[in-house]
């Protein structure tokens, strides 16, 4: 059988040091005839630089993302590639130099194969983001985080498939959150007969936000994106993010009910929720202490966004970048 082609699908949006990373790694697959950046109007310098690597190599091609999401440009990117797989590459991520060419040889039928979500910190506060999103007792049990052998999965990160699939599926849909579109496309992906596997020889990692306040935006909107499949789907997609939503919940009732009766309900459930901070910040390797804190803001902040988007009532989703897309509520 001769070996698969493979397009690089890149969303970019401000990525000037990152995206070189990207381009060499998607370039150094003997499976890669293509790589494809949909720039949404990047004022770093980004478009520029791709620009320049497409005028020395044409199988880098610099395309306009008119929607600027991340889905759309994803989309609009698929939809001009000419190979039989897409290999969705994000310009927040670093990737082992065997990446693309791991993927291929995990591809099958079907199949849609990425490697688990790890996190890598650059700066003091990413780097304790990173450690508490690799302890299951911060970000969950789900199984494209901790995975140490291939294994069916809802979802993954990132991701490898057929682009005839990809397109029968209907691609990525946006979501008013501007988050969650892997999830909704893996779970239609299933819908359709496909199997999602991760598997560990896929090598990535992920860079997590540098302050705090883009980890509390980012959680937010990561929490009102799973209350949009709620609306959608009539369930979320996992139990997972039930816990966060239950936690801030029980929060404001027992300052409530702190204020109107007795303070010992909060005591107990901020005694309790301090013992898993404060094992997570026991088996974090450093920065312990920022480390709890950075799982507490993804606790809160998740949950406040859950319950943000169950009152924000039923979103509107599009099919942005697709061809005669329409939109659909």
């Amino acid at each position: 059988m001769p070996s698969p082609t493979a397009a690089v699908i890149v969303a970019a949006l401000d990525e000037v040091a990152n995206i070189d990373h990207v381009i060499d790694t998607a370039l150094a697959s003997r499976h890669v005839t293509t790589v494809i950046v949909a720039d949404g109007g990047s004022t770093d310098g980004t478009r520029e630089r791709v620009a320049h690597r497409a005028h020395h190599d044409p199988r880098v091609r610099l395309i306009d993302n008119p929607h600027r999401v991340q889905s759309a440009g994803l989309n609009v990117a698929a939809s001009i590639a000419d190979t039989d797989l897409l290999v969705r590459l994000d310009g927040h991520t670093t990737y082992a130099s065997d990446y693309i060419d791991a993927s291929v040889a995990a591809w099958g039928k079907d199949l849609a194969v990425g490697g688990p979500m790890r996190a890598r910190g650059d700066t003091p506060w990413s780097e304790a983001t990173a450690h508490a999103m690799d302890d299951p007792m911060a970000i969950g049990p789900a199984r494209f985080h901790h995975a140490t052998s291939a294994e069916e999965v809802d979802t993954v990160y990132l991701g490898t498939f057929e682009r005839a699939a990809f397109l029968d599926v209907g691609g990525f849909r946006t979501f008013p959150s501007g988050t969650v579109e892997d999830t909704d496309f893996y779970r239609r992906w299933r819908a359709r007969g496909g199997i999602v596997r991760v598997d560990p020889a896929v090598r990535s990692w992920y860079h997590p936000r540098s302050t705090w306040r883009g980890l509390w935006r980012q959680y937010v909107r990561y929490g009102r994106g799973k209350a949009e499949l709620l609306w959608m789907n009539g369930r979320l997609p996992s139990l997972r993010p039930a816990a966060p939503a239950a936690l801030v919940l029980l929060l404001g009732v027992g300052a409530i009910v702190a204020v109107s009766a007795t303070p010992w309900p909060l005591v107990a459930l901020v005694g309790s929720w301090g013992l898993v901070l404060g094992v997570v910040a026991a088996r974090s390797p450093a920065r312990r202490l920022r480390t709890a804190a950075a799982a507490a803001t993804m606790h809160v902040a998740y949950g406040t966004g859950l319950w943000v988007g169950v009152f924000a009532g039923r979103p509107q989703v599009h099919t942005l970048g697709m061809p005669e897309t329409a939109s659909r509520t």
